[in-house]
């Protein structure tokens, strides 16, 4: 007689679980304190980050960034938890979630966490000493190691998902509840339907979706109630980009650019400069886009080469730019040149708010002193992306924000918290959509008179992809507070980002794998969130960048 696939107990719900998980964290904020130590050993020596130290330490630097998200991601999940538990709502399925995370974090703390495909960093990279980390192996993280994300408890957590439902992601907010609830019908009646073929056909999303996002009033979510928004936070922002970006990303990611503009407005422009634009961005009658980047530059901002040169009463810009999103179709520039070629680095560099025409397929920059064209991407095409050249293009001289020379990088930097709080919702809302697509595939696909949802391995991807979805979100709610209570949060967004865009490329990847071949067909929406999700771990800053911000600010200013 052949073995049972699974050796499945009543429930593999390992007993007395918050306070093993307690008990689990507190030995891996241990171990994260002998980390710190011995990087900084290596960058930070006398106190302060020594930026060619970091370069050439840059592995262990980056994986000490990466010990420190996980750590953070599981304190989250004990927060979710204890937050579930003490509302009623903490059951088996919600225990398998919370035991299957901190089994698998704490396995990949003691055996290696995968920063990419290729690049796994162990413990003795960062130099920690081998009794930090015997030390580290208590008998909870024992515990948990050996029992918490076992095959069983990820079965029985995929037919909990697959009987109940996704788990309560606990936002304790009835306004923010009914706001997801809102924007999740608008997703699953709006967007679903018909953004796989705007993808196919390479569209750009509708005109009168974009509307309908406005009345929503889905681009002025974060502006001042006085400038004609709707004065909330970014946790509002969270929730409501990632039941758009679960739809799909490029709807998620068209008020990316309303909240970077309003960002920089609210931030960094006079009185007249918020008076004029916040309300019009608010209100969706301008549509922005961010020109920040060039061909040779990427994440080098402080090398930009594209002039801003003054005018009398305007100002020139002469240079070129690339991979502008929604490019064409947007009414205001944020662009970022240099205006002063005497100064190097950051300080020459300042921001404008430049005016423009709206383009069409035959006419993409229909403005003096302006021409581009499209590039053609992979995914995220819902508003497709361009580069932009300038040849003398005119910017009204009171549209420099703030009326400042020389404050862009500062301006600018103001505004990435936001940003990439943003981007690691966008993530979340990926990544759930992939879930979604694979678990819905794995009940109705029969293989050998089962459906696959039936096999161990993709039951326990389903599950997995399930918890760690949940993960990032946690992660991310978490970052979106720290920045509605006015606290710094570059640290955390950015441990948000890094975590949130693995997320979305390993669920797109493993429910492609759940798909088999019809997942590499073009015709099953799986195929297009594979290509949207690849592009989270580039934009807003690379997955190494993000590693390189949250060492910087745990051994220097946060030492």
């Amino acid at each position: 007689m052949s073995e049972p696939a699974i050796a499945v107990e009543e429930t593999p719900l390992l007993d007395n679980l918050l306070p093993s998980c307690r008990d689990g964290l507190a030995a891996a904020e241990t171990l994260l304190d002998r980390a710190r130590q011995a990087v900084a050993g290596r960058v930070a020596p006398g106190g302060r980050v020594d930026s060619a130290a970091l370069e050439t330490e840059q592995f262990a630097a980056h994986g000490f960034a990466w010990l420190t998200t996980y750590v953070e991601a599981l304190r989250q999940m004990l927060d979710w938890a204890e937050r579930t538990n003490g509302a009623g709502k903490f059951g088996e399925r919600e225990g398998l979630m919370l035991q299957s995370a901190f089994g698998e974090y704490l396995s990949q703390m003691w055996g290696g966490i995968a920063m990419s495909q290729g690049e796994v960093v162990r413990l003795g990279d960062l130099g920690v000493p081998d009794d930090a980390a015997h030390a580290f192996y208590t008998e909870s993280v024992e515990r948990l190691t050996g029992a918490g994300n076992t095959t069983a408890a990820r079965h029985r957590l995929c037919e909990l998902i697959a009987e109940e439902g996704f788990a309560d992601p606990a936002l304790d907010d009835e306004t923010l509840g009914l706001m997801q609830d809102q924007f999740n019908r608008f997703a699953d009646e709006k967007i679903a339907p018909h953004c796989h073929e705007w993808h196919v056909r390479d569209e750009l999303i509708p005109l009168p979706l974009v509307e309908e996002l406005s009345e929503l009033g889905v681009f002025g979510l974060t502006v001042p109630e006085e400038y004609g928004g709707l004065g909330l936070g970014k946790m509002a922002m969270c929730v409501v980009t990632e039941e758009l970006s679960r739809g799909y990303i490029g709807v998620g990611s068209l008020g990316t650019r309303s909240e970077i503009a309003a960002e920089l407005i609210r931030l960094g422009g006079t009185e007249a400069q918020k008076a004029k634009w916040l309300p019009r961005i608010a209100s969706g009658e301008i549509l922005p886009t961010a020109v920040f980047t060039e061909p040779n530059t990427g994440s080098d901002l402080g090398s930009l080469r594209t002039r801003a040169e003054r005018d009398g009463d305007v100002y020139r810009i002469h240079g070129n730019k690339t991979w502008i999103t929604h490019g064409a179709r947007s009414d205001l520039m944020t662009l970022l040149a240099r205006s002063n070629p005497d100064e190097p680095g950051y300080r020459g560099l300042s921001m404008f708010l430049a005016e423009k025409p709206r383009g069409t397929d035959a006419d993409p920059f229909p403005a003096d002193g302006m021409s581009g064209g499209e590039i053609r991407v992979l995914g995220y095409r819902g508003m497709k992306e361009y580069e932009i050249g300038f040849d003398g293009f005119e910017v009204a001289a009171d549209n420099l924000l703030g009326e400042a020379e020389g404050d862009g990088f500062k301006q600018l930097m103001a505004t990435f918290e936001s940003a990439r709080i943003q981007t690691a919702a966008r993530a979340v809302g990926v990544a759930q959509n992939a879930l979604e697509l694979a678990l819905t595939y794995a009940k109705e696909r029969i293989q050998f008179r089962k459906p696959l949802a039936a096999f161990p391995r993709i039951s326990g991807k389903i599950a997995w992809m399930a918890v760690e979805t949940m993960i990032s979100r946690q992660l991310s709610y978490f970052a979106a507070r720290q920045k509605d209570s006015d606290r710094r949060c570059d640290v955390e967004a950015g441990m948000a980002k890094l975590l949130a865009a693995r997320t979305a490329w390993s669920n797109a990847d493993n429910a492609v794998q759940i798909h088999g071949g019809n997942g590499y067909a073009e015709e099953y929406p799986i195929s297009r969130v594979l290509c949207d999700a690849r592009i989270l771990n580039i934009f807003e800053g690379t997955a190494e960048i993000q590693a390189n911000v949250i060492t910087r600010g745990l051994l220097s200013s946060r030492n």
